[in-house]
């Protein structure tokens, strides 16, 4: 068969089979035209799930008569003219496909109008390349968009389409993106003539938590943390969920780079890495968290959807992010829950008494840790009656007044009853505190006593040629022993077992995929976390008074505490309110 040079209509076609994968697409794109454009106000009305219609009205710049027809010419855009300016691009479009593709697979109509010309201009457009003449039109200041049956000349595509429901819900998914992307920019959302969604302008915080809350749920909003942090080149801001308030689904994971969502294996990994002592397994965070960079060092460039996107220094952003949202989960403490309660870091640890009650570090063996709370000091009734209002605001878990089934604590604050999982709680002091004696020590390496072999592949031999040095670091010593085989010749002492081989070809796909790997201390937690639960306090196993309490002291000190080593709560909070409620008092 010949070679020939394809019509510029079945190009475009072929161009929209990549950004026009269903309706959802089109939308995105022109709702992300319309942003590039100044909207303050971005309004959707959709038809039949987008099969029938789409329309999209902005009050944006507009488009000038002379360059409306040019607008749907292929690779024709505003946003950049250079080299230089892809490589800082702001925007979300730059390509110059959006436009054109959608043109060659519905019946388009595009009217506008800037803010110095008297009347709007018409152009309409269904993929026959004929000549496209601007007519007159009656329109406000803006631009509308209409795709009237898409995929009409396209059956093969149409007939993947699903149900009107289902792919309205993909379009109603991407507007909520698109306004968790803008707060500053109102957006409504109709769907056969019914209104599903209508957002104001939020340009406060109050306004900006509404918006959240509306959008992925008023739980989500109430247990979460706010971020904001900065260093360098590089500011993070926005929400993380706490680990107890997971989805069984990753299905509410929003991650912005300079105001564009993105999916990004090494974000998602550094997240998940940030997550993974605290979670329960089969569990997924929730955030929405918006990264800053200078542009010039991320390419958003990576794929014609442009959901994808590569950073120069991968390795830096992936650390930032991971050790920030990670400190930000070990800081939360128990009085970080009481709103009536000062933080601790501010306030508690100013205070002589507090500093008499330090925890001390509990040894290495854990044979008998429980003994360590005897050490806390009297805390009997009648003291606990003696304690004035401040100075049970410094201690927000209460006092022990029972032990329930010799495995609850039942403690008494001035927030409501606090119930604690006894076992729950102690197995992450006992692991917290063993993760710092270990972090502050070196990597043991136990040599093997023969040697191992293994066969990597040719880019696994890479990454241990350029990691070397890293690898001798976390106690793994490896020599090569042919172009496609290495040596293991020494582990970590804590994870000597028969596992060595795999052990190393994971860590060589960690460090071939983030610069670095977590995987030796990743395990060596594990094994860190198997030794607290087996050494902590058992169920059934009772309690004194003294223990309780210092149990409870122990928790307010201890990073995330909150959760055990598996994730699961350690306690929980009745405040007066539900307890009132459970009698029908006030009622």
């Amino acid at each position: 068969m010949s070679i020939k040079l394809l019509p510029p209509q079945l190009i475009n076609q072929i161009a929209a089979g990549e950004v026009i994968e269903r309706p959802a697409s089109a939308v995105k794109e022109l709702i992300e035209n319309a942003l590039d454009a100044g909207a303050a106000m971005i309004r959707v009305e959709i038809e039949d799930g987008g099969a029938r219609l789409i329309k999209v009205c902005d009050d944006g710049a507009g488009i000038i008569k002379k360059e409306l027809s040019l607008a749907l010419s292929r690779h024709a855009t505003s946003k950049i003219a250079s080299l230089n300016d892809l490589e800082s691009v702001m925007s979300f479009g730059f390509r110059g496909e959006a436009l054109p593709s959608m043109s060659s697979v519905s019946r388009l109509m595009i009217t506008t109008r800037v803010a110095d010309e008297t009347i709007a201009w018409s152009v309409r457009a269904d993929g026959t390349e004929v000549e496209l003449e601007p007519t007159p039109a009656a329109h406000p200041l803006g631009t509308t968009v209409e795709l009237r049956e898409l995929f009409y000349n396209t059956p093969a595509r149409r007939k993947f389409l699903k149900t009107d429901k289902t792919e309205f819900s993909h379009i109603e998914t991407v507007v909520k993106r698109m306004a968790l992307s803008r707060f500053d920019v109102g957006f409504s959302l109709k769907h056969n003539q019914r209104q599903t969604l209508n957002l104001k302008p939020a340009n406060n915080k109050q306004d900006k938590d509404q918006r959240v809350a509306l959008l992925c749920g008023v739980g989500f909003i109430e247990n979460s943390l706010d971020v904001n942090i900065a260093a360098g080149d590089l500011a993070l801001q926005g929400w993380i969920g706490l680990p107890t308030h997971s989805r069984s689904q990753a299905d509410m994971q929003f991650f912005y780079v300079n105001g564009r969502l993105i999916r990004d294996k090494l974000i998602n990994h550094a997240i998940r890495m940030a997550y993974q002592d605290v979670l329960f397994h089969g569990r997924h965070p929730v955030y929405v968290l918006y990264l800053t960079i200078d542009p010039r060092l991320v390419d958003v460039n990576a794929h014609p959807a442009k959901l994808e996107v590569r950073f120069r220094e991968s390795r830096a952003v992936h650390d930032f992010v991971y050790r920030r949202i990670k400190q930000l989960l070990a800081d939360v403490r128990p009085s970080d829950h009481f709103s009536e309660v000062p933080a601790l870091a501010s306030t508690v640890r100013n205070t002589a008494h507090y500093q008499e009650m330090e925890q001390s570090a509990m040894p290495m063996s854990i044979a008998e840790p429980v003994r360590h709370y005897a050490s806390h000091g009297d805390y009997s009734p009648r003291q606990r009656a003696q304690n004035s209002t401040a100075e049970q605001a410094l201690h927000p878990m209460g006092y022990a007044i029972a032990h329930l089934h010799n495995t609850y604590i039942l403690a008494e604050s001035t927030n409501g009853l606090v119930l604690v999982d006894a076992h729950a709680a102690h197995e992450r002091i006992v692991y917290e505190t063993l993760k710092q004696q270990y972090d502050m020590g070196n990597l043991a390496a136990q040599p093997l006593l023969i040697p191992q072999k293994m066969h990597v592949s040719a880019d696994e031999m890479a990454t241990f040629e350029q990691h070397q040095t890293f690898f001798s670091e976390l106690g793994v010593e490896l020599s090569a022993a042919g172009p496609d085989s290495l040596l293991i010749r020494s582990i970590p002492v804590l994870l000597a077992t028969d596992g060595a081989e795999k052990l190393v070809r994971e860590l060589l796909q960690d460090v071939a995929a983030t610069g670095e790997s977590s995987t030796v201390k990743e395990a060596c937690y594990t094994v860190l976390g198997n030794m607290a639960c087996h050494g902590s306090v058992r169920a059934n196993r009772r309690l004194t008074e003294m223990e309780m309490n210092g149990l409870l002291r122990d928790m307010e000190k201890t990073q995330n505490s909150g959760q055990c080593n598996h994730g699961r709560p350690t306690w929980v909070l009745l405040d007066a309110k539900q307890l009132d409620a459970l009698f029908l008092r006030g009622q």
